[in-house]
């Protein structure tokens, strides 16, 4: 056998033996690597189904191609090694950051929002539900209310042929078997329902009587409706649906026309309750801006928003600095003991110090006016300047421990031979402060007092645990008050009021994201200048 040939045999078999190892050692890890990959496949899958199902095949085509990279990436082995690692990083933050964004972004230009929440389809049938009037000379059911799947059921007698039919909301009325009769000819027993008793139809009457269930699938105007349990009735829609024209018209003639904004509007200016949500482009933003209802308190707040998110930078960092500076003395008796009381207000969750200090900050009853101030009746929380500052004192509060902590952090990492040539050469200990430590403070600083800025910026359980955004503004119908920043108007705005207007809240959104990003962008360049120092 030739020198070339036995080279070739050993490698050859050296080959084999660390394939053999590469793969026999890892068997386990690789049969549960494709069984995870199996798994996360079938869920993909299933999302894929269940997003085609809704009609999102932006979704579904997203869902898709995620499973597929992620397959790819994980499937082969001791390849694209750094992916493994990206990947998951990667897909959360497309689902959880990238996503969320841009869900944000384009409900900002949509009417989204009460009245306007489904389809053009729901927004139809919605508006032939509840515009109804019981059908003339039609027959009166015996009937029997009954649970299916969850979901209240109803269950008819037809007076001639004595069929019996059931169907629910979702589902219309459909011939059935096996109904059981009782000695006075209702519906004991139907299989697949649990028929209600007579106590449970008394307890869930409020519930029942909005029950309407399809005749059939050919007349979604047509409805079964009962209020006592025991007797049902025919119901017709008033509108009637042409998708010729795309027109509602009802019994009177009225004619209303989709107005393109998602509604249903006739020639006198009327609009049919529900809509339905539609992009409207740019009238979010420019209601934003425009609007007078709007435009005042949202100038006002987002004056309010700066001025707090400034203040409380300055209020916290300059109280934990001075305490920092003081508490660095190496001399000072005490020094640690010291260090842990001022971390205490650190110690406890945010918003229950804001909801504790909300009580001590009551007119009537709160512990400042009764006893620190000998029973003052001070407006902490009514007066719309005095609640500000009630706010800035208890983001004091809750501030300087951070400052405090990373001031000292920062503190010890000055050289002591610095610091010691100052003194040497008779620099006072302000001219020290300003020219050595505040500089070269400032350089690790920078970046965590942008950071707070933009915190403070958001900071929602301050404001809402503490004034819940009061006191009120009198002149608009926004429920906007005095200390409400951006971020809790946004919520008011989308959650709570007598309409929740989500299109405009995300608005809101998109504009508070970019006021932060700028400022953190033009905060960040200015910290490159700080680097000099160095």
């Amino acid at each position: 056998m030739s020198s070339s040939s036995t080279v070739d045999h050993e490698s050859r078999e050296k080959r084999v033996a660390a394939a053999s190892g590469k793969y026999s050692g890892s068997l386990w890890a690789w049969i549960l690597k494709i069984a995870l990959l199996g798994v996360l496949d079938a869920i993909a899958v299933y999302g894929v189904m269940t997003a085609i199902a809704h009609g999102s095949t932006a979704m579904a085509i997203g869902i898709g191609v995620i499973a597929v990279i992620i397959t790819l990436i994980y499937l082969p082995p001791n390849r694209m090694l750094p992916a493994k690692y990206l990947a998951p990083g990667i897909v959360f933050m497309l689902v959880f950051s990238v996503g969320v964004m841009a869900y944000t972004i384009y409900v900002g230009f949509t009417n989204y929002g009460d009245g306007h929440n489904g389809s053009h389809d729901d927004a139809v049938a919605a508006i032939q539900r509840d515009n109804q009037q019981r059908v003339p000379n039609a027959p009166v059911y015996d009937s029997s209310v009954a649970e299916k799947d969850g979901k209240l059921a109803l269950i008819i007698i037809d007076p001639s042929t004595k069929k019996v039919r059931a169907g629910t909301s979702d589902q219309p009325l459909e011939p059935v078997d096996g109904a059981q009769l009782n000695s006075l000819g209702r519906i004991k027993d139907l299989p697949g329902y649990r028929v209600l008793p007579f106590s449970e139809v008394s307890q869930r009457s409020d519930e029942i009587s909005q029950l309407q269930v399809p005749v059939s699938k050919g007349a979604s105007a047509r409805f079964i409706r009962t209020t006592t349990g025991s007797q049902a009735f025919e119901f017709t829609s008033t509108m009637t649906y042409d998708e010729k024209t795309a027109t509602m018209t009802d019994t009177n003639g009225t004619v209303y026309k989709d107005n393109g904004h998602g509604n249903f509007v006739s020639a006198s200016g009327k609009a049919l309750e529900p809509g339905w949500k539609v992009t409207v482009g740019f009238e979010n933003f420019k209601k934003a801006l425009t609007d007078h209802d709007v435009r005042g308190p949202f100038l006002r707040v987002t004056a309010w928003t700066f001025a707090f998110a400034v203040l409380s930078v300055l209020t916290t960092f300059a109280l934990g600095l001075a305490l920092a500076l003081l508490f660095n003395d190496t001399s000072m008796k005490g020094q640690k003991f010291y260090r842990i009381l001022m971390l205490l207000p650190y110690a406890f969750p945010g918003f229950l110090s804001a909801l504790v200090w909300s009580g001590m900050f009551n007119q009537e009853f709160g512990f400042i006016n009764q006893v620190l101030l000998g029973g003052a009746s001070i407006p902490w929380l009514t007066d719309p300047w005095i609640a500000k500052a009630a706010v800035l004192i208890v983001n004091l509060w809750l501030g300087f421990p951070y400052m405090f902590i990373v001031s000292t952090g920062a503190l010890q990492s000055i050289p002591g031979d610095i610091l010691e040539a100052s003194r040497i050469d008779g620099a006072s200990a302000w001219r020290t402060f300003t020219k050595i430590k505040l500089p070269l403070l400032m350089v690790p600083l920078a970046p965590l007092l942008i950071s707070s800025f933009a915190f403070n910026f958001n900071n929602f359980v301050l404001i809402y645990m503490l004034t819940l955004g009061g006191p009120r503004f009198t002149d608009t119908s926004l429920d906007v008050g005095a200390t409400d920043i951006l971020i809790s108007m946004v919520y008011k705005v989308a959650f709570s009021g007598a309409s929740r207007d989500y299109g405009l809240a995300s608005a809101f959104s998109v504009i508070i994201f970019i006021i932060v990003g700028v400022i953190s962008w033009l905060g960040f360049r200015q910290t490159k200048d700080l680097e000099e120092v160095n």
